[in-house]
């Protein structure tokens, strides 16, 4: 498995790259965002280290861009900015997990796995219902034909919501499907993702069963 690892401290880099080879990954280091964009755009990587604080190229920045122009490798930011808001913002710019430092490596390794792995059995599918459109391979939506934008966080909720169509989804449930470990989940988290998507779709495509849970409508 070939991995890109985006970090500009050579202690922590030197580190990562030498646990990474003793996994027996094949590991390219970028030191600044620069060299992180060129080696991506030259290469296919199966996943990607990223750190966010970086020289010439912010962290953020490079990983708007990488999706922007459909890179679709795993994503793990690696980070001292331990805040919700900063999870928040790096998961909705297009990461796959966010980890903060200082971390173990060998839950690096683990989430790792668990990211090839997802990554290796994930199939093409596209789900579709009422006029809307989700394409879980390209991350793409379309609304009656008209390309949608959501969020990498509205995307896996209407993922999780249209599983089985009329059924209630617990609050809980999404958010396990939104969240890795340890994230730090603000109690209308789902509230507020929800309102955004019934300013896109319409007040009516997603029902609110109180005191249960969320589902799509049968109808409209």
């Amino acid at each position: 498995m070939r991995l890109l690892l985006i970090e500009d401290d050579p202690m922590i880099g030197e580190s990562l790259e030498e646990g990474l080879l003793k996994e027996r990954y094949e590991v390219d280091w970028a030191h600044d965002g620069l060299e992180a964009e060129t080696l991506l755009a030259a290469n296919d990587y199966h996943l990607v280290l990223l750190d966010l604080g970086l020289p010439k190229r912010q962290g953020l920045e490079i990983l708007r861009n990488y999706r922007q122009a459909g890179g679709k490798a795993a994503v793990i930011i690696i980070t001292a900015r331990d805040a919700t808001s900063d999870r928040i913002v790096g998961l909705d710019t297009g990461a796959d997990d966010y980890l903060v430092k200082p971390f173990d490596l060998f839950e690096l390794f683990a989430r790792l796995r668990a990211l090839l792995r997802r990554s290796q059995v994930q199939e093409v599918r596209e789900t579709v219902h009422l006029g809307l459109s989700l394409n879980a391979a390209t991350h793409e939506a379309l609304y009656h034909g008209v390309a949608l934008h959501l969020s990498v966080h509205e995307f896996k909720l209407m993922l999780a919501l249209l599983e089985e169509p009329g059924r209630v989804v617990s609050k809980a449930r999404l958010e396990e499907k939104l969240y890795g470990w340890e994230e730090e989940i603000e109690s209308n988290t789902i509230e507020v993702y929800i309102h955004s998507l019934r300013k896109k779709l319409g007040a009516d495509f997603i029902k609110n069963v109180r005191g249960v849970g969320y589902k799509v409508a049968n109808k409209l």
